[in-house]
């Protein structure tokens, strides 16, 4: 078994008091997933200088040179009605878009399901994977952020659209630094979840797709798609109201895209 190179400690709360650190993995969240198995590792935290099989959404490859991106995955064990895939997405998402801004000063967006975008290029992908054991369902936050990349790294992997937190500030960053503001982020909004206030952080999270009172097209799981207005978006219901009259309500989990109509 790949062993860790070293481990780093965080005056955390919930997450990142133990974080890991690996030379390469597989993938950070395979590993991490293993960790999960036991209560006693919620809230380890996973970081690799470069996975050799790296996915993210819908099983898309992620590319990284050693070292340019932070590759980390986050075993969480939360209340069961805070463990869903679209709550723990939008945990994930704002505290990254909340440490990309203490960072850069950047604002980041959110792209349905789970990408964080800056002026419309992607800097974060984030993956939620949970998998059913005896007596618990084990939950682990994947989080790919792009680090040091420059323009010309990102053109030679084709990725046109992607940005570095090296290119929003004109400097090159230690991982360490970057991992710490990540995990102070992180550990700041699972304590308002423990806390029950799922509110503050949807409100947050609805903010940062921006595409309220837009005409918009929603994609489901099983291929239907569906356009109208976007009256409000919530964890409990993904809500249009059609030029036609009436409503629909789809159920975040079932939503595969959603994007302003063209």
């Amino acid at each position: 078994m790949n062993l860790p190179r070293e481990e780093w400690h965080f005056p955390t709360r919930h997450i990142g008091q133990r974080v890991l650190v690996f030379d390469e993995l597989v993938s950070t969240n395979d590993r991490a997933a293993e960790y999960a198995a036991s209560l006693d590792n919620a809230g380890l935290v996973l970081l690799a200088e470069h996975q050799t099989a790296g996915r993210g959404q819908y099983g898309r490859a992620w590319q990284s040179r050693p070292g340019a991106s932070a590759l980390v995955s986050v075993v969480v064990n939360p209340k069961p009605e805070c463990n869903r895939p679209v709550i723990l997405t939008a945990w994930a998402a704002c505290s990254i878009a909340n440490a990309i801004a203490t960072l850069t000063g950047a604002q980041a967006r959110l792209k349905w399901p789970n990408d964080l975008l800056i002026s419309g290029r992607k800097i974060c992908g984030i993956l939620i994977e949970q998998s059913a054991g005896a007596n618990r369902c084990s939950t682990v936050a994947g989080i790919g952020l792009n680090v040091n990349q420059s323009a010309e790294e990102f053109t030679s992997y084709q990725l046109l659209e992607a940005t570095s937190l090296s290119i929003l500030s004109q400097r090159t960053w230690e991982l360490r630094e970057v991992l710490a503001q990540m995990v102070r982020s992180l550990d700041e909004q699972y304590a308002i979840l423990e806390s029950y206030s799922v509110h503050a952080l949807e409100q947050n999270w609805k903010q940062r797709i921006g595409l309220l009172g837009q005409t918009v097209q929603v994609e489901l799981m099983d291929g239907q798609r569906a356009t109208g207005r976007l009256q409000d978006i919530t964890f409990d219901g993904i809500e249009l109201a059609h030029e036609a009259g009436g409503m629909q309500s789809f159920r975040p989990e079932w939503v595969r895209q959603l994007k302003a109509a063209s």
